[in-house]
């Protein structure tokens, strides 16, 4: 039995029928309301070349990374890297066709996955940077550092793309206040919580915790990303109305990160039980539409929860 706090999501196919019932099939080649804001049960390689071309504004892939990992009723088995190598560029040749010109890519990955990964984008795309998060969760190894980085690839599809900084500001706490001649705070706000300044987003996001069980947007999914990380990426690179793609769709967090931010979005996962737990999620975010960690229009720093309510 679980605690009252625990809000891990877990729900089986089985008593979720009514979720899982929400998800649509695609056989043949479909227009884009036959999948707009839609969860498509089914694997990636057979569906997305029926999904209607130059559709996607952003593109978002968390794709298996080369490791041995179980997934939903199936797994994924690490392969040599000429073979992830492969595998890397057969889902970017089934996506292409679906990005406009202007889109928007970031994919996802580890340390051992993202040199491939991003080998393979600058042969396709325009790289523009890799970010790089501090993940805050992992069991700690006694033959090696801990791994508590994982990194994400910015590409674009031309030298035209949305890029919105000041949508993902970060608010931070000021350490040492300078203030100027006439004792007014320079460049920072003073308020009854403390001192603190927005700043411009960096390629170091080390604000970010991984979803764990007392966090209502927490899955029993191993590998979910949380929505703070995932709303960063949809605020600064797609305008509201425009439409998120992710083709690994897992439990769902693009898909409802995207409808919290009044993004469109088209998710596919092949785990029926992965659908019911995104269906789920997508129909809370109709009446709860936070974000933890995003507040007033910008990102804060971990552990400030409270001061986010005082603030308001």
């Amino acid at each position: 039995m679980k605690s009252e706090r625990n809000k891990t999501i877990d729900l089986t196919v089985e008593a979720g029928r009514e979720y899982l019932e929400r998800c649509v099939s695609v056989t043949e080649r479909a227009a884009l309301s036959d999948v707009l804001d839609k969860t498509i049960l089914g694997d990636s390689f057979t569906v997305l070349p029926l999904l209607p071309e130059k559709c996607v504004d952003l593109l978002i892939v968390d794709p298996p990374y080369n490791l041995d990992k179980t997934f939903g009723e199936s797994g994924f088995a690490r392969m040599t890297d000429e073979e992830y190598a492969a595998y890397t560029e057969k889902w970017i040749a089934l996506v292409t066709p679906l990005l406009k010109p202007d889109a928007t890519i970031y994919v996802c990955c580890d340390w051992q996955s993202s040199p491939i990964i991003g080998m393979a984008l600058q042969r396709h795309f325009t790289v523009r940077n890799r970010i790089t998060w501090q993940r805050e969760k992992g069991r700690g190894a006694k033959a090696n550092w801990k791994n508590a980085m994982e990194d994400i690839w910015f590409a674009t599809c031309g030298r035209d793309y949305t890029f919105h900084v000041d949508a993902v500001m970060q608010r931070r706490r000021v350490i040492a206040p300078y203030r100027d001649e006439s004792g007014a705070p320079k460049d920072w706000e003073e308020s009854e919580q403390g001192a603190f300044r927005n700043t411009y987003p960096s390629n170091f996001w080390d604000d970010i915790s991984v979803p764990y069980w007392s966090m209502a947007e927490n899955t029993a999914h191993p590998t979910q990303k949380p929505e703070k990380l995932l709303s960063k990426l949809i605020l600064a690179s797609s305008d509201p109305g425009a439409v998120v793609l992710d083709p690994f769709a897992g439990s769902g967090s693009t898909a409802v990160t995207a409808k919290k931010l009044g993004r469109h979005y088209i998710g596919v996962e092949r785990s029926p039980q992965y659908c019911v737990w995104a269906e789920l999620r997508l129909e809370r975010a109709e009446t709860d539409p936070t974000i933890q960690g995003y507040a007033d229009g910008v990102f804060w720093e971990r552990n400030t929860a409270a001061l986010q309510k005082k603030h308001r």
